[in-house]
């Protein structure tokens, strides 16, 4: 791939919308060729199981499908996403901004495990999906890191107060808690830029937050 790929990944409510179309704003301004997408893709057929296992059509609880059959569901989505989507603005040199990606599998699927069985699900996961399945892999991932307790304020603002609204992830506070603790194990073994969202147990603003991941993208 000529071009780049850069991910805005992190727990759920910790922004990843928000910053995702910040920073595409600034590299657009910047003179580059930019294109945004987001994972799940909801707006096509291709997340159909992934909506269903979200609305816990196959349990009411996320550990209800196996780490492995759900990081399917998510493949198979992006897998779509790149080659009818955004394969050939990549191919060509353009830059491409994710909001989630295969790192998402790796953050949530593994709060599912116990932290011994990690690295092995992470390696099968990378197989699966920049191997087998043949996306590519990201250059960046920026890791927007923010407390549980934070992000289910945020989320259930953003519900309005209407907790049904959540899906089987974001309902369930000890597993946003075990995704915490993946993710930061994901960002220290993969690599990751660690942007860190919360100050004094409050979020820092939006712009702080975006100026930061700017800084980091123009090295």
């Amino acid at each position: 791939m000529n071009g780049k790929l850069i991910v805005v990944e992190g727990l759920d409510g910790s922004g990843k919308a928000t910053q995702t179309k910040l920073l595409c704003e600034t590299m657009k301004k910047a003179g580059k060729n930019v294109m945004a997408v987001s994972f799940p893709n909801y707006d096509s057929p291709s997340s159909a199981l992934v909506k269903m296992y979200l609305a816990g059509e196959f349990g009411t609880e996320a550990d209800s499908v196996n780490p492995y059959a759900a990081s399917c569901f998510y493949a198979v989505d992006r897998f779509a996403s790149f080659k009818t989507g955004w394969q050939s603005h990549l191919e060509g040199g353009g830059m491409v901004i994710a909001d989630r990606y295969t790192t998402s599998n790796a953050i949530h699927q593994c709060a599912k495990l116990p932290p011994e069985q990690w690295d092995d699900f992470l390696k099968w996961l990378f197989d699966l999906e920049y191997g087998h399945i043949g996306i590519p892999a990201p250059d960046t991932v920026i890791y927007l890191r923010v407390d549980p307790d934070v992000s289910q304020e945020l989320m259930t603002k953003r519900y309005q107060g209407h907790e049904e609204k959540k899906d089987i992830h974001e309902h369930d506070v000890d597993f946003l808690r075990r995704s915490r603790l993946a993710a930061d194990h994901c960002a220290e073994k993969l690599g990751w830029r660690v942007v860190e969202c919360v100050r004094d147990g409050e979020m820092r603003s939006i712009m702080d937050i975006a100026a930061e991941i700017s800084s980091i993208v123009a090295e």
